[in-house]
């Protein structure tokens, strides 16, 4: 079988290494159809998780539960971890009770949480039973706070020293203990006798001081404050604004509970970011193992909304439907008024969600944002309504038309630049998401004002 490949993205590799990739794709399957344990165990703990992960995703779905089987209980934690959610949870399903309890004794707990929610409720009691009961105790913490929160996704493996610690202390213990820490850290956090959090010690700080320094006068300030029950997103966002490699987790009374990590919240980002986006395209759903009935169930409701908005548009154009009998050019130049419409909305409907996201639409900044959207709409109004104008009067030799298009589509331009800023911060100070509701009000405003400003002037200027 082909030697390792550098595992790399397609724009990454050349074609040699990409071909090497594929060779390798193919070795893996073989392996599975040949049932070659000790060849597959060897070659993926041989690369790095992730790859190790993308390698095994590759595979048919068949393959894939099949390769699981074969590795039993050699199929490394780490793996199981970097694999995207569909697949993980198909693995967990696929291996016996006893290798999934074996996994989660060698995990942090954020990771733990990941994989119990990926359990059914009876599969999940029947592997706790096999625990200790302290592990047990320790592991049901995660599943006391709600989904999303950033109490669901804290490790609580953490290492805390009381403020009259000094830093030799503060070393000694650890070594001591190297067991009970988490795998990776950055801090240490210093505690009051109430286990209130006081402060924290980066440990580049703690190995350049001396060691009889206390380590209440090196401590720094906490600068996230991150409850146990604050949104996932709102947790990210701390940690995209402070430039945090991990930071405390506290509950109402400021007792530490756990921290959250970069390596989580990293994906939380892009958790989020994609329900965004595929929320601006009304689809909630993408994994890669959905069926058809799963994409159908996804995305059939925000197609019935968008057929009630369509027969709204098509409501202001049987107003007119006289003068559409009498020009007929209309109808031909309709869509193009619509069409533009309706990306000039989009365009500015993406500026503000994405500006929303990122916590740059409050205060002062949303009517700057609102002011030069419905600039930016003029602007390009102006551009693209003698741009238009000039088409459709040399087409149809008329000024009239041509001075009534143009009108239209300045007046839709304007107003889909104040609609694609102001209805995403309505929705939100209403209580809703922006991404998800925004693009169906947005685009249903624009069709009817080009719908009505081009008609309505048609009908005063043309009969």
């Amino acid at each position: 079988m082909s030697d390792l490949p550098d595992l790399q993205t397609d724009e990454q590799v050349d074609e040699p290494e990409r071909e090497a990739h594929l060779a390798l794709e193919q070795d893996v399957r073989e392996a599975v159809w040949e049932q070659d344990t000790r060849w597959l165990s060897r070659t993926l703990t041989r690369l790095h998780p992730a790859d190790a992960a993308d390698l095994l995703e590759q595979l048919s779905t068949d393959d894939f539960a099949e390769a699981v089987k074969l590795l039993h209980g050699q199929l490394p934690t780490d793996i199981i971890i970097e694999l995207r959610d569909e697949y993980r949870e198909e693995a967990v399903d696929v291996l016996p009770d006893e290798a999934v309890a074996a996994v989660l004794e060698e995990l942090d707990s954020d990771d733990v949480t990941t994989i119990l929610e990926d359990l059914e409720d009876d599969r999940r009691e029947r592997i706790l039973d096999e625990l200790a009961p302290e592990d047990r105790a320790s592991l049901e913490q995660g599943f006391a706070y709600a989904e999303d929160t950033a109490g669901r996704l804290m490790q609580r493996e953490y290492f805390a020293a009381p403020e009259f610690w000094t830093v030799g202390h503060a070393i000694d213990h650890a070594r001591e203990n190297a067991d009970d820490l988490p795998d990776e850290f950055y801090e240490v956090y210093v505690i009051d006798p109430t286990h209130r959090l006081k402060g924290q010690v980066p440990l580049a700080t703690l190995l350049r001081t001396p060691r009889d320094v206390k380590l209440a006068d090196i401590m720094e300030e906490v600068q996230s404050n991150i409850s146990v029950d604050m949104d996932q997103e709102e947790a990210a966002y701390q940690f995209q604004k402070y430039s945090l490699a991990s930071a405390p987790v506290t509950d109402d009374a400021d007792r530490l509970l756990g921290m959250l990590t970069v390596d989580d919240v990293v994906d939380v980002i892009q958790e989020e970011n994609t329900e965004d986006l595929l929320a601006l395209s009304g689809v909630n759903s993408a994994d890669g193992s959905d069926t058809v009935l799963d994409s159908v169930k996804a995305r059939a409701p925000w197609l019935a909304v968008n057929l009630v908005t369509a027969f709204i548009a098509s409501g202001i154009i049987s107003l007119f439907e006289g003068t559409i009998d009498q020009i007929v050019q209309l109808a031909i130049l309709m869509p193009v008024v619509a069409a533009l419409g309706g990306n000039a909305g989009s365009q500015g409907l993406a500026v503000a969600v994405r500006a929303i996201a990122e916590r740059e639409m409050d205060g002062d900044a949303s009517r700057r944002a609102i002011v030069r959207e419905t600039l930016t709409g003029l602007a390009n109004g102006v551009i693209f309504a003698i741009g238009v104008a000039a088409i459709a009067g040399f087409w149809f030799q008329s000024v009239g038309l041509a001075l009534t298009i143009g009108i239209a589509m300045f007046a839709t331009f304007v107003w889909a630049g104040f609609s694609g800023v102001i209805v995403p911060l309505a929705l939100r100070r209403m209580g809703a998401d922006p991404a998800v509701a925004s693009s169906v009000f947005v685009l249903t405003l624009t069709d009817v004002m080009a719908f009505f400003s081009f008609l309505g002037l048609a009908t005063l200027i043309l009969l």
